[in-house]
């Protein structure tokens, strides 16, 4: 399947932004309308989130600890949206006709490339990898509606005056109207851990007391110690945050605080998410998130996320999803803008524009000049008529 990787930001916000509306609706409830009274009183599993299992035994490293290395991409997961629709309330898998017709949506995605290959064509085929998206109604399983919570007075004043490429109509004039994504900075965290239009890759690696999770998107890694170490000193912050871990049984627990304010925790583009979703929603320094990672097979991780902010946020909210193995997936270069002109040119470009805008509303407003009377011609000599 061809892929093309080395993308620059910017040239994909530009279709991004443009088909965030067509996205959400695309992967909105598939399939036929359904009465979730009737489906509820014949089908009443498909309203019960189950525990997540720990029957299976995964071999160890060669140190003791349980083995979950390996390359995990979440392209697997792309199609799943990160909220319920609210028509299906508290309902946590499709229905088997909204299952076939979610994947033949998949389906589509997933033959675009060769098609675009074909037909010797280069479109968003070949850019978005969206490879599966599961049965699940939502990354959201807590609320139990699958809806994210509220924001805070404070955290809907912040998102409002955020500022970011994907803003639709912002001016730009320094290098604060932009995110740090727009930035090639990072994606942020706990972003980077969701599904994305591409560059999904999501590598884990271990070593005796560390495991790292490596990131496809700008090549973040995270590195978690398992030591037991003590919190770092209050004022330390990094994008991705400060990581501990330990296991529990076969159970990978990652705590994570001390989030450098500045990246949203959930991106725009991400199907399903908040809307608008510019890229603005706020984090504060009391933000912290919970992650345990379960191997429930041996090609299969059961992820869960619960991520808190009392500052931004009303409520916690928590995201599960599955894992799939791929050892075929490779990463490739992210090469986010090359020669580093973007943000430049996007200040020039919009400097000119404003300029060319003030230019045409002063050309408007000025009186329209008055055009000097022509005198009349003199009446012909009645002497010369003849």
């Amino acid at each position: 399947m061809a892929k093309t990787r080395t993308i620059a930001l910017f040239a994909a916000a530009a279709w991004l932004s443009l088909g965030l509306t067509v996205a959400s609706a695309q992967f909105g409830p598939p399939g036929p309308k359904v009465d979730e009274q009737e489906l509820q009183r014949d089908h009443p599993e498909l309203y019960v989130l189950p525990p997540v299992s720990h029957k299976y035994q995964p071999k160890k490293t060669e140190w003791g600890d349980p083995d979950l290395r390996g390359m995990w991409p979440i392209d697997s997961i792309g199609g799943l949206p990160l909220q319920r629709p609210p028509t299906m309330g508290d309902r946590v898998f499709l229905s088997q006709e909204e299952l076939k017709a979610r994947d033949a949506q998949m389906e589509r995605l997933r033959e675009a490339p060769a098609k675009e290959t074909k037909a010797g064509k280069l479109g968003m085929g070949n850019w978005v990898e969206e490879t599966g998206a599961g049965r699940q109604t939502s990354m959201v399983v807590d609320p139990r509606n699958g809806r994210l919570p509220a924001l805070t007075p404070a955290g809907e004043a912040l998102r409002k005056i955020g500022r970011s490429s994907w803003v639709p109509g912002q001016t730009y004039d320094w290098v604060t109207d932009f995110d740090s994504w727009d930035r090639c900075i990072t994606r942020g965290f706990p972003a980077s851990m969701l599904p994305f239009r591409y560059n999904n890759g999501v590598q884990i690696l271990q070593a005796p007391g560390y495991v790292v999770i490596n990131l496809e998107m700008i090549h973040d890694a995270r590195i978690i110690p398992l030591d037991g170490r003590p919190d770092a000193p209050a004022g330390v912050s990094n994008w991705m945050g400060v990581s501990r871990g330990h296991f529990e049984g076969n159970t990978l627990v990652v705590e994570t605080d001390h989030i450098r304010p500045g990246a949203a925790p959930l991106n725009a583009a991400t199907i399903g998410g908040p809307s608008p979703a510019w890229n603005t929603i706020p984090m504060s320094p009391e933000a912290h998130v919970t992650e345990r990672f379960t191997p429930i097979g041996p090609n299969t991780i059961t992820y869960e996320m619960t991520y808190s902010d009392p500052v931004y946020w009303t409520a916690p909210f928590t995201l599960r999803m599955d894992w799939t193995r791929n050892e075929k997936y490779k990463f490739f270069e992210y090469a986010c803008h090359e020669g580093d002109v973007q943000v430049h040119n996007y200040i020039i470009a919009d400097h000119a524009k404003r300029e060319k805008a003030k230019e045409a509303a002063a050309q408007k407003a000025a009186p329209t000049p008055v055009a000097e009377a022509t005198p009349a011609a003199a009446p012909a000599d009645p002497a010369k008529r003849s």
